[in-house]
């Protein structure tokens, strides 16, 4: 398993990496396009459709995003659809997380098809914008996940006590919550040291917490990235909590050792459109 997991994880640096440092931005976009298409086939699957159905949907998606790409909000889509997306984000994961797994598949099966469907088109616009912002704005975003996600997990690991969302995730705990928030704080602060000393001409753009700063000021940046955070715990839980409604694992094994696309993206999808809300004019 952790040689499956390893060379996974290998194979998608190795395609992934070029995309992303590409001059142009469309290898990023047509990449993420076929990961977003996957995870929208995932959450077809997820949701009882039948398997025909499923790709449908998934198609269906990718041609969405395909559209997109033509259109005009391809170089800068409207802030209130990001805004939009997080207040979905925010008010539907509180519900669904308050409802729990058993209340999960009662809900229209329609509805629950095009919810997910819609945030998965609006995360995967929101990373292509943040790829147009710059290398620095996506990577700052990216490690901003990937830190409260390792700081959590540690900080569960040494202190956790209570339990976060037992029903749903039986690991998680408060501790762990806040050890990321503390996390993304000493990375935040970290980055901005390096930017400052190093000065702005060094960059190709601004991070996201430079952004945020310059957006919102000292103290309700501080907030933002509380709650970018937190968002990206909201993500993981809801992912988790669909999983456990229909007795799933993994979303698929599309990535052997990893599961599927959307175990991968999950703090993601909630974290990139509310970034781009806050973060830009």
């Amino acid at each position: 398993m952790l040689r499956q997991r390893i060379i996974t994880a290998l194979v998608l640096v190795a395609l992934l990496l070029p995309a992303l440092f590409a001059r142009a931005g469309w290898p990023f976009a047509l990449l993420t396009l076929l990961m977003i298409a996957a995870a929208g086939w995932e959450w077809a699957r997820l949701n009882a459709t039948s398997s025909a159905a499923a790709i449908a949907l998934g198609a269906l998606l990718a041609a969405a995003c395909a559209a997109t790409l033509a259109g005009p909000w391809a170089a800068q889509a409207p802030r209130w659809l990001f805004t939009l997306a997080s207040l979905a984000w925010i008010l539907g994961g509180a519900a669904a997380l308050r409802a729990g797994p058993a209340a999960w598949p009662r809900l229209p099966q329609a509805l629950r098809l095009a919810l997910g469907l819609l945030l998965l088109w609006a995360g995967w616009l929101a990373l292509v914008q943040a790829r147009g912002i710059g290398i620095n704005f996506i990577l700052s975003t990216l490690c901003l996940v990937w830190m409260a996600d390792i700081a959590a997990y540690f900080g569960g690991r040494a202190f956790g006590r209570r339990k976060l969302a037992p029903s749903i995730s039986p690991g998680k705990s408060w501790e762990g919550v806040w050890s990321g928030q503390l996390g993304v704080l000493l990375l935040a602060g970290g980055w901005l040291a390096v930017e400052s000393r190093w000065g702005a001409g060094r960059f190709d753009s601004a991070s996201l917490f430079g952004a945020l700063l310059h957006a919102l000021g000292p103290l309700l940046a501080l907030l933002a990235l509380l709650a970018l955070a937190g968002m990206s715990v909201v993500g993981d839980l809801i992912e988790s909590l669909v999983k456990r409604a229909v007795g799933a694992k993994d979303s698929s094994r599309l990535l052997p050792g990893h599961g599927g696309v959307l175990d991968r993206i999950d703090a993601l999808l909630p974290v990139f459109p509310l970034a781009m809300a806050f973060a830009t004019r």
